[in-house]
């Protein structure tokens, strides 16, 4: 399957590497892999063997110009430069121009319209395929907060394609717009291809929110504030029979976990 216009990585950049490293293996389960990612210590998160993410420290340079621990979505593009420009002329910023990173690929660091940050990769080598859904540390669901999302969703649907499949109305936040990474019918199923977007009034910036699997949301709640985390919404039971949590880990970052059971 490919995963061409679509998230396909995410990374955490943190203000204290060990002390990340730990506390999302015990909560979300990851397999925490060393890998030689250059100047930087770099850990590949691995769900059912495979590799779906990692954990960096904050670059000096980033950290010097404020950034706090987050974690950022990568999209994979098969023509980088295009991109970058389509980004640029669709009023997006570009944070940081195409870059290598030795045997894996050339990324930049973007951002829509509105200020939500995400990155994007044109990867070398063969394409693998994803973790099937369900699996824990997969990210099951995307969720942009927004300021105009109809703006964002525009954005979006131009660069990279991705359709509306629906909505639901949330009283006084508005509509929470669903989309699907690829063209989907409304109302289609398309697992971890899935996510939404809507107006947070209460968000201090646009930002990307993402969604871990883990097998139980009860049992993840206590990992998470055993090991020093904080849970700020949640448990909710969503759509589907689903259970979700919001929280921040102890270096500050916003995650999420969602579990088909409570």
């Amino acid at each position: 399957m490919a995963t061409t216009n679509q998230f396909f990585w995410y990374e955490l950049m943190t203000s204290e590497y060990d002390a990340a490293r730990a506390f999302y293996a015990r909560v979300v389960g990851w397999t925490m892999k060393p890998f030689a990612a250059g100047r930087h210590p770099y850990t590949e998160l691995e769900a059912e063997g495979r590799g779906v993410g990692g954990i960096m420290p904050i670059p000096p340079e980033a950290a010097q110009n404020g950034m706090r621990p987050t974690w950022v979505g990568y999209v994979h593009v098969a023509d980088i430069d295009k991109a970058v420009a389509e980004i640029r002329s669709a009023g997006g910023a570009v944070y940081r121009e195409p870059d290598m990173i030795p045997t894996i690929g050339r990324f930049a660091v973007v951002a829509d319209p509105q200020g939500g940050m995400f990155n994007i990769l044109q990867p070398e080598g063969p394409e693998m395929p994803p973790v099937p859904i369900g699996a824990n540390g997969v990210t099951d669901w995307h969720e942009l907060h927004a300021g105009d999302w109809q703006a964002a969703f525009a954005f979006y649907n131009r660069l990279f394609g991705w359709s509306g499949t629906g909505d639901m109305d949330m009283g006084p936040l508005g509509k929470y717009q669903f989309f699907a990474m690829e063209p989907a019918a409304a109302g289609a199923e398309c697992g971890t291809t899935c996510g939404a977007m809507y107006n947070d009034g209460q968000a201090p910036h646009p930002y990307w929110l993402f969604y871990f699997h883990v097998e139980a949301i009860d049992a993840a709640i206590e990992r998470i504030k055993v090991h020093g985390g904080k849970v700020t919404e949640g448990p909710s039971e969503v759509p589907g029979g689903l259970w979700i949590v919001n929280g921040i880990d102890p270096q500050g970052a916003m995650f999420a976990l969602v579990a088909p059971k409570r």
